[in-house]
């Protein structure tokens, strides 16, 4: 039996390598049911566009996943795949929300899955604490390793502060944070709270702020301690926005990161960030406040083919008024940040 120390070295060791994560989309027929399948051919697309692993049970799993019977089943299809990818080990992420008891569960059944690490989702826990939040962080971390969540209010989190992130650094078994309040004041909140816990060394920076995700990775933190400043860099992204055109995310990822080690940044690699943010402000539907953020993703799947269609486990969940003339948009506008070709070259063997 693998050690709890054992699991946090491995999933720190897979995780520190950054790079492109993508949080994978629900595929559905028609009726509204499992398309194992097509499941099955997206985690092996975002494995073969050169993802470094993948974050299945998250929220753009759809959190419904859990009332229909289907977490385990998605869990399952993406460490399938993963087990057939022989190049190098990808990175599994299972998401986990809920109450303690919940969470705990989730986690557990995580791991049985083969999975590396959680996502832990703090949303229900809003009312709480601090103090309670943190306990129950630390209730998950006995099972699992685990990667902390900032997520935005606008689509159900809510903003912790300072003195919770150096605490929450401060539990041995967290191996990485995903940044995504979607402001700056927040996330170097958070930044800061790993390096007063000295924990820089061993917790993995990710961003999650879809407005900003070019510029998170290109720019360094530098953060006072003790008379010196402390540089951390966020090493990769964990996004839905990522679960489409993931080919060239993994390009510009691995260009920026490049960009990013020299003294001069390229104007053409800062420039970058008002493309992607564009095109994720379409795709994520951020003017009508996110609420089509699955669907529009499902939506470009669909023209790539790898979905049949975009149909949500709840049936109000579809396009935003005017986010598909969004997307026809930013098609035309950004050619580039399409990765089309590579999906049609490859779809029929994923869908096999």
């Amino acid at each position: 039996m693998t050690s709890m120390d054992d699991r946090v070295d491995h999933a720190r060791r897979l995780l520190a390598r950054g790079g492109v994560i993508p949080a994978h989309p629900l595929a559905l027929s028609a009726d509204r049911q499992l398309d194992e399948r097509r499941q099955r051919a997206l985690s092996r697309y975002y494995l073969d566009a050169g993802s470094n692993g993948l974050a299945v049970g998250v929220h753009t799993t759809q959190f419904g996943i859990r009332d229909a019977g289907l977490f385990p089943d998605v869990l399952r299809i993406s460490a399938e795949a993963a087990a057939e990818h022989a190049e190098r080990e990808p990175v599994l992420i299972a998401g986990v929300i809920g109450d303690t008891a919940q969470a705990v569960a989730e986690a557990e059944l995580a791991i049985a899955s083969g999975y590396h690490a959680v996502l832990l989702n703090v949303a229900s826990w809003r009312d709480a604490e601090e103090s309670e939040v943190l306990a129950h962080c630390r209730a998950v971390a006995e099972v699992a390793p685990v990667i902390g969540f900032a997520l935005l209010p606008e689509v159900g989190g809510f903003h912790l502060s300072f003195d919770f992130w150096r605490a929450f650094a401060e539990i041995p078994q967290v191996v990485a944070i995903k940044m995504a309040p979607f402001n700056r004041y927040r996330t170097i909140d958070i930044v800061r709270g790993v390096v007063h816990a000295r924990a820089e060394e061993h917790i993995t920076l990710f961003t999650g702020n879809d407005d900003h995700i070019v510029l998170d990775l290109l720019a360094p933190f530098d953060i006072p301690r003790d008379g010196e400043l402390v540089r951390m860099q966020v090493r990769g992204g964990l996004l839905g926005h990522w679960s489409v055109w993931t080919r060239r995310a993994v390009e510009q990822s691995e260009w920026l990161r490049d960009a990013a080690s020299g003294d001069l940044v390229p104007a053409d690699a800062l420039a970058l960030d008002s493309r992607v943010t564009d095109a994720n402000g379409a795709i994520y539907d951020a003017r009508n406040d996110f609420a089509g953020c699955i669907p529009g993703c499902m939506e470009v799947l669909r023209r790539q083919g790898l979905l049949e269609g975009i149909w949500c486990l709840d049936p109000a969940e579809a396009l935003s008024p005017g986010q598909l003339a969004e997307i026809d948009r930013v098609y035309a506008e950004h050619p580039d940040l399409s990765d089309d070709d590579f999906v049609a070259s490859n779809l029929s063997r994923w869908l096999t």
